[in-house]
């Protein structure tokens, strides 16, 4: 099997611990394990107090039924049955492909997106096509491209929704037409929707293309929307056949995820809408700090995310985003993903649901570090 480098993990292991001002981190600020157990008033040395006599013994195989089934009540149309536990959203994709993926079928994928998504089927031996989304159209797909992509053997069309790096959203009506897509082929459409719900409009709903589509997958996890990337727990929520695939796959890589995340994502999952409404809170007041800077500051344009943690930066400045990330992280200990993991040199990536302090500071040391070169 050879692969690509993953550029993006590979950037943020090199640099991320070393950053004073992390303005690259894609998830919400992440809870404490103080905070996540007393968000609804539980005592944490009650808590903890509980678990000194469980044995750490492999646990539920496919993730707790607790858990399960309050993952399924995140879908109109999805029983626990159908949803399937791993360490991580970046495992729960995996498995998909590692699943359904073989030599000689043929994958679509958006562009840019989490580098995964493409890679690993090009490392199956799928031939894939991208799906390139642009800024002047908002980040949202050509449809008419999208149709003229597909092949007679397309096996699997690969979505992300919100969009990781651009914040874009794709609402109901284009997700139908995707469907409308794969369904002329016969096609799975995978969806990561680790972002899920991490919308800048309140009255806005997005439905998960699970519910939308009976070959649809939606994979996800607690990392982003939740703020609990700690907890490596992620999942699959798809047809059952494709769950039955999985299971089988799965036996070969993963036996069972951690029993204490298991136990303290149930506890998150009880208390997701307040989790979710800490977390909307935060984007919005930092989206709104994002985009004063932005206004603000010559060298840089972008298209306003609507959903999401990250924004693409454009910069006005004769450096490659490589150099511009590199100096502005020794220079002034801020730090952000070149674009150029992205296949946009010339941007940086934005995380902007950190702190809100870090961001406001963050961004103060990339205009004096603007203003430096220029």
């Amino acid at each position: 099997m050879d692969i690509k480098l993953f550029a993006v993990e590979d950037w943020m292991n090199k640099y991320e611990m070393s950053a004073t001002y992390n303005i690259a981190e894609t998830c919400v600020d992440s809870l404490t394990i103080e905070e996540l157990i007393s968000i609804d008033g539980t005592n944490p040395a009650d808590f903890f107090q509980s678990l000194y006599a469980k044995k750490l013994t492999y646990g539920h195989i496919e993730g707790s039924p607790e858990f399960r089934s309050m993952v399924a009540e995140l879908y109109e149309s999805i029983d626990p049955h159908q949803v399937l536990v791993m360490n991580g959203g970046i495992a729960a994709n995996f498995l998909v492909f590692y699943s359904l993926v073989k030599p000689g079928d043929h994958v679509i994928s958006v562009h840019p997106t989490y580098q995964q998504i493409y890679e690993v089927p090009k490392s199956f031996g799928a031939s894939v096509d991208l799906l390139h989304l642009k800024p002047e159209n908002g980040y949202l797909p050509d449809l008419d491209e999208l149709r003229s992509l597909v092949r007679e053997n397309t096996k699997l069309i690969c979505i992300n929704n919100p969009n990781n790096p651009s914040g874009a959203i794709m609402e109901r009506d284009v997700l139908e037409q995707i469907v409308e897509i794969a369904r002329s082929c016969g096609a799975y459409l995978l969806c990561d929707e680790v972002y899920r719900n991490l919308l800048q409009d309140d009255d806005l709903i997005v439905p998960s293309v699970a519910d939308l589509y009976e070959k649809g997958i939606s994979t996800s996890s607690m990392s982003k929307a939740l703020s609990l990337a700690g907890l490596r727990l992620g999942w699959i929520a798809a047809p059952q056949e494709v769950i039955e695939e999985c299971i089988k796959h799965r036996d070969y890589t993963t036996i069972s995820v951690g029993m204490l995340d298991d136990i303290l994502a149930v506890h998150a999952m009880k208390n997701y809408d307040l989790i979710l409404k800490r977390n909307r809170k935060i984007i919005k007041d930092n989206l709104a700090i994002l985009d004063e800077w932005v206004a603000q500051e010559p060298a840089v344009t972008y298209v306003k995310p609507r959903a999401g943690t990250t924004a693409m930066l454009k910069y006005d400045l004769p450096v490659s985003s490589v150099a511009f990330c590199e100096g502005l992280l020794k220079e002034t200990g801020a730090f952000l993903t070149p674009g150029i993991c992205f296949d946009m040199d010339g941007w940086v990536r934005i995380g902007y649901a950190c702190e809100t302090e870090i961001l406001r500071q963050g961004l103060q040391k990339v205009s004096e570090y603007i203003h430096s070169l220029r």
